[in-house]
């Protein structure tokens, strides 16, 4: 607490950079992957094989990635948003494509029976009866992402992983907790917000 009230403004800063980084990357994965697995998810085959890259990505370690791109990308923010990006990817991906392949048979006759056509089905009943899975994996990709937006200070992407960094560096025990702990809460604060919003979604599909 000392530290933090000797450094508001360093801290402040801190978390924006965190903030935009993983907001970004998030965006980014969501935006490659969500219409990715629409297009993929009536491809058996398709389908199948990005469930299998998805799993395969997963097992990838963070930092792995990172690491990966620093000689491809060098170091920053681009590098450190792309990463991320990457890890977000794989569990959208995958929920995508199981949530679609998994909505109920008869719904979908009875919505072919009412007259609709493939994009209206698709809209009004494939894709809400998908939508807690899918926000699963986005519940998942964005805790994964605030997490791991930590260890974008080992190729220059700044945030709070800067703070531990430093600390550790300069043996400064303040800056260093200060760091550790506001990661901590901001990946805890993604998981609770986003499960209360996952399972208000699950509740609304359930009572439809």
């Amino acid at each position: 607490m000392d530290w933090l009230r000797a450094h508001p403004g360093l801290f402040l800063a801190a978390v924006g950079d965190h903030l935009l980084l993983s907001l970004t990357g998030l965006a980014i994965g969501i935006a490659l992957a969500l219409p990715l697995g629409i297009a993929v998810a009536h491809r058996p085959r398709l389908a199948e094989a990005s469930i299998m890259l998805g799993g395969a990505l997963r097992t990838i370690p963070s930092l792995a990635v990172l690491a990966a791109l620093l000689p491809l990308l060098g170091v920053g923010f681009t590098p450190s948003v792309i990463a991320l990006a990457l890890l977000a990817l794989p569990p959208v991906l995958v929920n995508t494509v199981i949530g679609i392949r998994s909505a109920d048979p008869a719904a979908l006759d009875a919505a072919s029976g009412l007259g609709m056509t493939g994009t209206q089905r698709a809209m009004q009943v494939e894709m809400p009866l998908a939508a807690p899975l899918i926000f699963s994996g986005l519940r998942v990709a964005a805790v994964q992402v605030v997490s791991a937006a930590a260890l974008a200070t080992f190729i220059g992407g700044g945030g709070l992983g800067d703070l531990v960094t430093q600390g550790l560096a300069l043996l400064d025990t303040g800056r260093m907790l200060v760091g550790a702990i506001a990661i901590a809460m901001l990946a805890l604060g993604t998981e609770a917000a986003l499960g209360m919003l996952e399972r208000h979604l699950a509740a609304r599909v359930r009572g439809a």
